[in-house]
């Protein structure tokens, strides 16, 4: 540690840290542009110049490193002097438009121009012009004569996204910041350029013009998408969703959210969005009121159980939905006497439950492994916040292990980091190659493999690096938990990590997934399960929160069997599934309704509605509550969403990514259903016009 006297106070701070990181600490505010603590330092800006004892010149804060005993005045006249220079040569060019900004009223060069800039300039010559940049449906280039060059958005792509995207082209007063070659911005986690950009230069598309800073409302929330459960911020305007900007937390999304929890808001204002309660009569869909739609819901469900008994009614559910609502589909489902309720669409097996998949490990320790073994996932799309963090980690050192189709793993930079070793192969031979990994662990340990495979080169280069470092992970994506041969995977898995010292779970593909399992939204005692209520065989459908079609497994084959059941309830936010459906309920999404997500590494997360219900829509767990009442349901009356959350956790969480499986390499021809991209996972991304013209989405649509 090395003490330093920082405007008269004694700061203990570590051999190596800058003068920026001693008055951090200290609480002490310097002003700064390039300066981002998420990100290297650059020193462009020159805005931090302090005062160093002994040093002939102002120095930058943010690249002088501490030394024992060292002198460091920030608001000396000295140090204000040269701080208030910088600003007049940063505003030598920049256009004086403050009044019609969009970036006005959150500037930080705006911000401390109050404070360091003078009352008039010395210059009169014209400004420079900067014309814009076109870089995709995402990010507006529009006003790039405000850049000031602080490149953090250059930075960011580099060392935080893994894809340099901007670059600064020329020099001196003809500097700029542009893609090159006329190429799109296209990272999955673009939008925080937007965040760190300290002026007006780039800025959101969709949001722009919009609304100014001091119009909006400002509430917490939780991502709906992600199942990293990134903390949001979502900011509001006479009861509309304005915009989303990310809640620091360090233990969860840092600072970062990705580009679909970000611009998916756009949805909830979409022409889409189903505002009051639909019958079917007659092959046309007619309005009605609540009270008429749950009668006939109520009564409909009533006669089917008479009819054809209970087990031919069933629940498909979306692991996007909250822990209330799911909890409350399990209880409506059991308290007319069926077992038929299922989160999980996209499997292709469906083992009995075992415990409650998590990650295994803390989201905040992806960032510290020194060996990661990633199998069956696309992780930088599936998982843009985890990528981010295991990037981290690579780039201090980490070796990086995957096993995944050719799909996700396209060309050696598809992930956007250095990958140590990779096995690139169709689904079917994951297991067999998680076999040929096991004989060669065992082989490097002197024990017993706990199947027979064949100790492959890549096998033993994979082996070596597992068996190093401490910090490990085995991380099973979303295409391993779909898998035919799912249970075989994660009995390979657990048995590599238990040789190799690693952690083992899985990265889980949904807001809620975790959730889904605590409650209970899959069969607990026999019922049929997703593939079996995809296939046909319902005589009443509820669907919660999905659109089988597009996020099961099935297909269009999904809407053909769900067709032939004597009646389909759709709960849904949208107009969706209103093919095969004879009841649409308004159901209210994330932003207007209080509920709770648990994120993969099990963290439960509560959160209130933001906005009021459109409408006639209605938070579905009242919905559910309500419907359950009407069927004479015991046990459902409550009155808060906490009422049901506190009922629906009251016993605690079980995570556990055993299995009492047996390895079984024979089942392996059965390969893993197609995973849902990182623009169609749900019903609001899908409904996202800005999200649905980037590149991803247009390959999505190709592909």
């Amino acid at each position: 540690m090395v003490e330093i006297e920082l405007d008269g106070q004694k700061v203990e701070v570590a051999e190596g840290s800058m003068v920026m990181h001693a008055a951090e600490k200290a609480g002490t505010y310097i002003p700064h542009f390039c300066y981002h603590k998420k990100l290297s330092i650059a020193a462009n800006c020159r805005m931090c110049l302090v005062e160093v004892e002994k040093a002939p010149k102002p120095m930058p804060a943010c690249a002088t490193p501490v030394t024992q005993g060292m002198i460091v005045r920030t608001k000396s006249d000295k140090a204000i002097a040269a701080q208030k220079s910088v600003m007049e040569f940063l505003l030598i060019n920049h256009p004086l438009d403050c009044p019609i900004c969009d970036q006005g009223g959150e500037c930080q060069l705006q911000d401390l121009a109050v404070g360091y800039g003078g009352s008039r300039s010395r210059y009169e010559e014209e400004k420079r012009v900067v014309f814009h940049k076109e870089v995709g449906p995402l990010i507006s280039m529009e006003e790039m004569s405000r850049c000031i060059h602080c490149t953090r958005c250059v930075r960011f792509g580099q060392e935080v996204a893994g894809a340099m995207e901007l670059g600064m082209s020329h020099r001196g007063e003809h500097a700029e910041i542009e893609t090159f070659l006329g190429q799109t911005i296209d990272s999955e986690l673009s939008g925080n350029m937007i965040d760190i950009c300290p002026v007006g230069a780039l800025t959101s598309k969709p949001f722009r013009y919009h609304a100014r800073t001091w119009e909006l409302s400002r509430r917490k929330s939780v991502a709906a998408h992600d199942s990293s459960g990134a903390n949001l911020i979502v900011q509001v305007k006479n009861n509309q969703v304005m915009r989303v900007v990310p809640l620091e937390n360090e233990d969860v999304n840092e600072c970062w959210i990705a580009d679909r929890e970000r611009f998916s808001y756009e949805a909830l204002n979409g022409p889409e969005r189903l505002t009051q309660p639909m019958l079917k009569q007659g092959g046309e869909w007619k309005t009605v009121d609540w009270q008429t739609a749950l009668e006939y819901v109520a009564n409909g469900l009533r006669n089917i159980q008479r009819d054809h008994g209970a087990s031919s009614i069933g629940a498909l559910v979306s692991p996007h939905s909250t822990v209330e609502e799911l909890y409350l589909a399990g209880a409506l489902m059991r308290g007319l006497g069926s077992d038929n309720i299922d989160y999980r669409l996209r499997n292709a097996e469906f083992g009995a439950a075992e415990g409650v998949r998590t990650l295994g490990t803390s989201i905040a320790s992806l960032s510290t492994l020194q060996r990661v073994l990633v199998v069956g996932s696309n992780l930088r799309k599936d998982h843009p916040l985890f990528a981010l963090r295991v990037r981290h980690a690579v780039r201090h050192g980490a070796q990086l292990n995957v096993v995944t189709d050719p799909a996700a793993f396209s060309h050696a930079d598809a992930w956007a980091m250095p990958v140590a070793n990779a096995v690139v192969t169709d689904a079917f031979a994951w297991a067999q190659t998680l076999a040929d990994l096991a004989v060669a662990i065992a082989a490097e340990k002197g024990v017993d493999a706990p199947c027979a495979g064949t100790a492959t080169a890549q096998a033993q280069a994979m082996a070596k690096s597992l068996l190093g470092g401490e910090r490990k992970a085995l991380l099973l994506g979303n295409a391993a938990a779909h898998h035919g041969n799912a249970s075989t995977l994660l009995a390979l898995a657990n048995w590599i990590g238990a040789q190799t010292g690693a952690s083992v779970g899985y990265l889980t593909e949904a807001a809620n997934t975790v959730g889904a399992q605590w409650v209970g939204a899959q069969p607990q005692t026999g019922g049929k399960h997703a593939g079996q209520m995809l296939a046909g065989g319902l005589k009443a459908a509820l669907l919660l929160n999905t659109e089988p079609e597009f996020d099961s497994a099935a297909g269009a084959a999904a809407a053909k069997a769900l067709g032939q059941a004597e009646m389909v309830v759709t709960l849904s936010p949208f107009k969706a599934n209103m093919a095969f459906s004879d009841v649409l309920l308004p159901i209210a999404p994330f932003t207007e309704t209080s509920g709770s997500f648990v994120n993969a590494e099990g963290r439960l997360q509560s959160f209130h509605a933001v906005v009021k219900p459109l409408a006639e829509t209605r938070p579905a767990w009242k919905v559910l509550r309500v419907l359950a009442n009407l069927l004479e349901i015991p046990g459902v009356a409550f009155e808060t969403s906490q009422d049901v959350l506190a009922r629906a956790t009251a016993q605690p969480l079980a995570a556990s990514n055993t299995t009492r499986a047996a390895i079984n390499l024979s089942g392996t021809t059965t390969p893993a259903p197609s995973v849902a991209s990182i623009y169609q996972l749900d019903g609001t991304v899908r409904r996202a016009p800005s999200l649905q013209l980037t590149a991803d989405a247009r390959q999505e649509v190709t592909s």
